[in-house]
């Protein structure tokens, strides 16, 4: 049985990671940054630690000896108000991930490196491939584009893979996403929302096929050394996003629109390609996003 490790376990992706890789028959562990309380139904064991206390990591990589990575610890919030913890989460605690991986007698057979499609900001429109010159336009972007950067330094010295995510969604995903906000204010029924521009259009994916690609990044050894969006490839405006919001939850909510989310010059339509991730690792069926949003409207929280 091959054995897993994934940071940021108790995350919001980590988990829906933990159970694709489970439901492939990996034995599965992980690392959370503060004592699970809700437990991970099959896991074998989450280290709590800190990914900045690198003697604390090669401890932790020396005792699990994984086969597969997938490094998805992060401070993910693009408006999170903290820059200095941002670049020591993204950048230096990546750093000490991989030096911890590469000192690592019991040679790991694949790593996954979570990026983000945040990295080609917000100036070019249309379809974005990886040859798209990145464009970071706020201190979380630009620290998974460092991020990108330092990982290069390891290359060959582990079996690196990096992934571009775009926006993806689901059951769990904290309010303060676009998507989650919604569903929050459907469920609770309230009666307004504010939004910023509703006509902008942007790529949305189910983490349950986010996932299904990642693992099967991990089983691909021509990936290693590459980087890949991870996208739907279709674009959907905020007002389409809403009309199947209302066809599902059964009434109209009142949307205002309000200046201070509405960004100056942004960019009509933006998605990804996935052209190379499918030439890689095949077509992994698209859970279209009205039943994404369903799932999430009717799900048990």
């Amino acid at each position: 049985m091959l054995k897993a490790f994934i940071t940021g376990i108790d995350g919001f992706t980590g988990r829906y990671m933990a159970a694709e890789l489970l439901g492939a028959g990996y034995d599965v562990s992980g690392l959370a940054h503060h004592p699970v309380s809700v437990p991970i139904p099959g896991v074998t064991q989450v280290y709590v630690g800190d990914l900045g206390d690198r003697a604390a990591l090669a401890r932790i990589v020396t005792e699990v000896q994984p086969d597969v990575v997938a490094h998805l610890a992060a401070i993910a919030f693009v408006a999170h108000g903290d820059a200095e913890a941002i670049y020591r989460t993204n950048l230096i605690g990546s750093r000490n991930l991989l030096e911890a991986l590469s000192q690592e007698a019991n040679a790991v057979q694949a790593v996954l490196v979570a990026s983000s499609a945040n990295v080609y900001g917000n100036a070019t429109g249309g379809v974005l491939d990886e040859t798209t010159p990145p464009a970071p336009a706020n201190d979380y972007a630009v620290s998974k584009l460092a991020m990108e950067y330092m990982a290069k330094l390891y290359q060959e010295r582990l079996p690196l893979m990096l992934v571009r995510p775009f926006n993806y969604t689901g059951v769990g995903q904290s309010e303060s996403f676009l998507l989650p906000k919604i569903i929050n204010h459907v469920r609770r029924r309230a009666p307004v929302i504010e939004l910023g521009n509703l006509h902008v259009a942007r790529d949305f994916s189910d983490v349950r096929t986010v996932v299904q690609y990642y693992r099967r990044l991990l089983e691909t050894p021509a990936a290693i050394g590459n980087t890949f969006n991870v996208c739907s490839g279709q674009a959907h405006t905020l007002d389409e996003v809403l009309a199947m919001v209302r066809i599902l939850a059964g009434y109209d909510v009142e949307v205002r629109v309000n200046p201070a989310f509405v960004r100056a010059n942004e960019v009509k339509t933006l998605s990804g390609s996935r052209a190379r991730l499918e030439a890689a690792v095949g077509v992994v069926p698209d859970i279209p996003l009205l039943e994404t949003l369903r799932w999430m409207i009717q799900a048990d929280v």
